[in-house]
């Protein structure tokens, strides 16, 4: 006997489809808020208090290049659900692998060292040294990732970063930005000859798009046991999470060009108070409060990328070498990823301790130059793992989607080589 069928009615089937879309939606959004960490933001806001306005360009063009990397990434992870180190050691080998995995681990620890040199700035603010920020820092990640009990800690982060971002946002506006300046910038670029511009537009671009992003969306989305049905919503959380990413940056830069750039204030990023200096672009919104504000925010970013870096890096490291990874494990059964793990944030933390406190700032900006001038050994292989027909399937890159790609890995060489010849002449 048959089943009865039941048809839905238009209304219904259109809830199914977006219920759908929303069940995958969370890798492109905590990609793109964990980007905002205490790298992140102390870029922007170095950027919008040394150049004004003129950097916002960057950010459109950014925010581009960001959302087709990251788009190619979850496409690669709902074709093959797998990460991306692991599927460079099945098309090309260990040693193309562990090439590739060299070159994301360098700039992913240079990400750490900037979330460890969140941390000192902000206790530094608060009345502390520098060192106890640091090692207080280490001691809790590990504790908490050794223990697999970080995830419900990080969305407390979450939402003091989003908190953070929507007082920059309101103190943006509460400054009185030249809005017609602003909107200009966004789309007619500013070029300048002085090495502290080009140093600037790629710490920027480092910040925005990093190698440890496009593995984490790959091995988030593979996490979840997305599939290729799951390719219209997946685009859609890459598509939100870029958009949020920019914009939430380009209120911090917008804030600080207002009120530190304007006011000709000078940042020295070897200073001890240019901390303090930048967390004045919140005096317009929190007044007095505005420097607790700065550092509670600043802390709980450098909380929410050191929660997604070296968990990141130890689970790239070990795929690229088919060693047990996940923290569902226990330490006796996955020692190479516990013991990476732990590397990572015991080297980042030990070196932010012999780092004079008047150089964190310069730290973060200089691990946000890595990121950029690394990331397209990464790009290169996700752009030819993305191509290949038999490996993806009906998700195989189209032309479209390939010129698009290989511009974007094209620019950030330019940028690498603009930034050298620059600094030379």
């Amino acid at each position: 006997m048959r089943k009865p069928v039941f048809a839905l009615s238009p209304r219904a089937a259109n809830r199914v489809r977006l219920a759908a879309i929303l069940s995958v939606l969370g890798p492109g959004l905590v990609s793109g808020f964990a980007d905002n960490d205490a790298g992140g933001i102390t870029t922007y806001s170095v950027a919008g208090a040394q150049f004004g306005y003129d950097l916002l360009w960057v950010l459109l063009v950014s925010q581009i290049v960001l959302f087709f990397t990251q788009e190619v990434g979850a496409r690669l992870g709902l074709a093959t659900g797998q990460g991306l180190a692991g599927l460079v050691r099945e098309r090309y080998g260990v040693r193309w692998a562990a090439f590739m995995i060299t070159a994301m681990l360098i700039a992913n620890v240079g990400s750490i060292v900037a979330e460890f040199a969140g941390c000192g700035a902000a206790v530094t603010l608060m009345g502390f040294q520098s060192w106890i920020g640091a090692l207080i820092a280490a001691v809790v990640v590990v504790v908490l990732l050794t223990r697999g009990s970080y995830k419900w800690v990080q969305y407390i982060f979450v939402a003091v970063g989003i908190g953070v971002s929507l007082a920059y946002f309101v103190s943006a506006v509460m400054a009185h930005p030249d809005w017609g300046r602003t909107a200009n910038s966004l789309v007619i670029p500013r070029l300048s000859s002085l090495p502290g511009y080009w140093v600037a537009v790629v710490a920027t671009v480092g910040t925005t798009i990093t190698p440890w992003g496009q593995a984490f969306i790959q091995s988030y989305v593979a996490d979840k046991r997305l599939g290729p049905e799951d390719l219209v919503g997946e685009r859609i959380d890459v598509g939100f999470g870029a958009l949020l990413t920019n914009l939430i940056a380009a209120f911090i830069l917008v804030a600080c060009a207002a009120a530190v750039f304007s006011a000709h204030t000078q940042i020295d990023t070897n200073s001890p108070g240019a901390v303090g200096q930048i967390a004045g672009a919140l005096t317009p919104l929190a007044g007095s409060a505005a420097t607790a504000l700065f550092a509670i925010g600043l802390l709980a970013a450098s909380f929410l990328g050191l929660g997604v870096v070296p968990l990141t890096s130890a689970y790239a490291a070990c795929e690229a070498f088919g060693w047990e990874t996940g923290v569902d494990w226990r330490m006796r059964e996955a020692p190479a990823f516990y013991g990476l793990m732990i590397f990572f944030v015991a080297f980042a933390a030990i070196f932010i301790l012999i780092v004079p406190a008047g150089s964190l700032v310069q730290v973060m900006l200089t691990a946000q130059m890595v990121n950029c001038i690394l990331l397209p050994f990464v790009l290169v292989f996700v752009m030819r793992l993305s191509s290949d027909r038999t490996l993806m399937g009906p998700l195989v890159s189209g032309r479209f989607l390939l010129i698009v790609g290989w511009l974007g890995t094209a620019l950030l060489v330019v940028l690498s080589a603009t930034l050298l010849v620059t600094s030379i002449v």
